[in-house]
């Protein structure tokens, strides 16, 4: 191994000691929030990753090594990260309703209150109040789906992944489940319908083409050994032009012909037809239920609006198939998840004010004119706020996201902004770094700003972080 050169030398004994970094009052503070080992960790990473960047032949900005200020800024950083992040609060400018890097639906207020009000102690979750005996956790959501819903019977998992992995292994486990073959798809984190339906035990029968396929390919294809007959929505893609898929009605007659199961995947959980306007493509549950089919699953916190959770609606001998077997279990939601979904159900039950008090359908049905006359404000403002940038109103579109609508763009006004010192990039990144952070969108080297998906107060956040950039 080579000798290090003086310089080098010099520049490693320029690094202050663990001791000297912990004397530090910003790292006293952090050290008092997050306890002293995680802070020496953090201190002998970053000195570690200095001495590696010295060695390289990495000096600091002025040619002449790192400072200790250099070295007390990155063991805060890499505390922040690594401790201080993960869930949080952020703004989300970039027009994508169902953002699912950033938590998907937004739960409504009633929602939030409830989670405060109720679980500040100990709640009734797996108990009855009246009798005190013991009771099941899913009956309020129960309740709530059928009310509105009108179906026999209901229950809730963690997600709609696995309320598909669930109801396929407690209804067909070891029989043949006949599915189109256009509809054998791959849904976001690599949840394949081929994978899932093996993992559940069935046997896969595929039928059709690609684009094309009738109920008569799925009364071919029935046998002695058919469990079950599966729609699944395509949420995430779109085949056009010449196809052809049966409807849920025609399934519904050949599955009662043949004595049969109709298990229907939607997904995307539009729970009901407020949105038909804003959604045409999208099904709708209590069409699908009200069409025929046996048993439908759907997400809860993707267009419904609620806490991440797989709804199961339909037959009462099919949901207690779902109720009775072992994966139940591992599939079942807790306590928060619970109290946010029953508030946000309580709410479709006001048909006059859920467009409003469920965040994702007030999103949805904004109209241009308010977005447009929010998009100009906040165009205006944040023109003023930093010497140079300039901040344009113009059309663009938003999207609904998480796999929903893919070709579907909703038409928006945004707030476009442009610094001839600053490349888009790194006006993004100025934006992300302001408390809490502001996600947005970079196109055409500048940055958007879609009012659609801003919350109460976000406007003003957002002109803060423009007027605290420095350059």
């Amino acid at each position: 191994m080579s000798k290090a050169s003086p310089d080098t030398e010099s520049q490693l004994r320029a690094l202050p000691a663990i001791q000297r970094l912990l004397e530090n009052s910003e790292l006293k503070q952090l050290q008092e929030q997050f306890g002293r080992e995680a802070i020496v960790s953090a201190a002998r990473e970053t000195l570690a990753a200095f001495r590696s960047d010295i060695l390289a032949g990495k000096a600091a900005g002025n040619g002449h090594g790192f400072s200790e200020a250099d070295v007390i800024a990155r063991v805060i950083s890499r505390v922040r990260q690594r401790i201080g992040g993960g869930v949080r609060r952020v703004i989300n400018a970039t027009g994508v309703i169902l953002h699912t890097g950033l938590g998907r639906a937004v739960l409504p207020a009633a929602a939030i209150q409830d989670i405060v009000a109720e679980l500040s102690g100990y709640a009734a979750v797996e108990i009855d109040v009246d009798s005190g005996k013991r009771g099941h956790r899913d009956s309020t959501v129960r309740d709530l789906v059928t009310t509105l819903l009108g179906c026999e019977h209901a229950t809730v998992v963690n997600n709609n992944a696995a309320a598909t992995m669930l109801a396929l292994a407690a209804i067909a486990r070891g029989k043949e489940v006949i599915v189109s073959r256009g509809q054998l798809v791959e849904i976001g984190g690599s949840f394949r319908v081929p994978d899932v339906m093996r993992e559940s035990g069935c046997k896969l029968v595929e039928v059709g083409t690609t684009n094309r396929t009738y109920a008569r390919d799925f009364e071919a294809a029935i046998t002695p050994e058919t469990g079950a007959l599966l729609l699944v929505h395509t949420s995430n893609f779109r085949i056009v032009g010449f196809t052809e898929e049966p409807t849920v009605a025609e399934m519904k007659a050949l599955a009662k012909k043949h004595n049969l199961p109709l298990i229907y995947d939607i997904g995307s959980g539009a729970l009901l037809p407020d949105l038909a306007d804003e959604l045409k493509e999208e099904p709708v549950v209590k069409a699908a239920l009200d069409d025929g089919a046996d048993l439908v699953l759907f997400s809860a916190d993707k267009i419904l609006g609620g806490a991440q959770g797989g709804i199961a609606a339909g037959k009462r001998e099919l949901v207690e198939k779902l109720r009775r077997h072992p994966l139940y279990r591992a599939f079942r939601v807790d306590k928060l998840t619970l109290c946010a979904l029953e508030s946000t159900l309580r709410l479709y039950l006001n048909p006059g004010t859920r467009n409003q008090t469920v965040p994702t359908l007030r999103m949805l049905k904004r109209t241009l004119a308010s977005i447009s006359d929010e998009a100009a404000t906040l165009a205006t403002k944040l023109g003023r706020a930093l010497p140079g940038l300039e901040a344009l109103c113009v059309e663009d579109s938003s999207r609904l996201g998480s796999g929903s609508l893919p070709e579907r763009n909703i038409p928006t006004r945004v707030v476009s902004l442009r610094h001839p010192k600053l490349s888009a990039e790194e006006l993004g990144a100025a934006l992300r770094a302001h408390k809490p952070p502001i996600f947005t969108r970079i196109q055409d080297e500048r940055v958007l700003i879609d009012p659609r998906t801003l919350q109460p107060g976000d406007g003003e956040e957002i002109e803060k972080a423009v007027k605290a950039i420095r350059m």
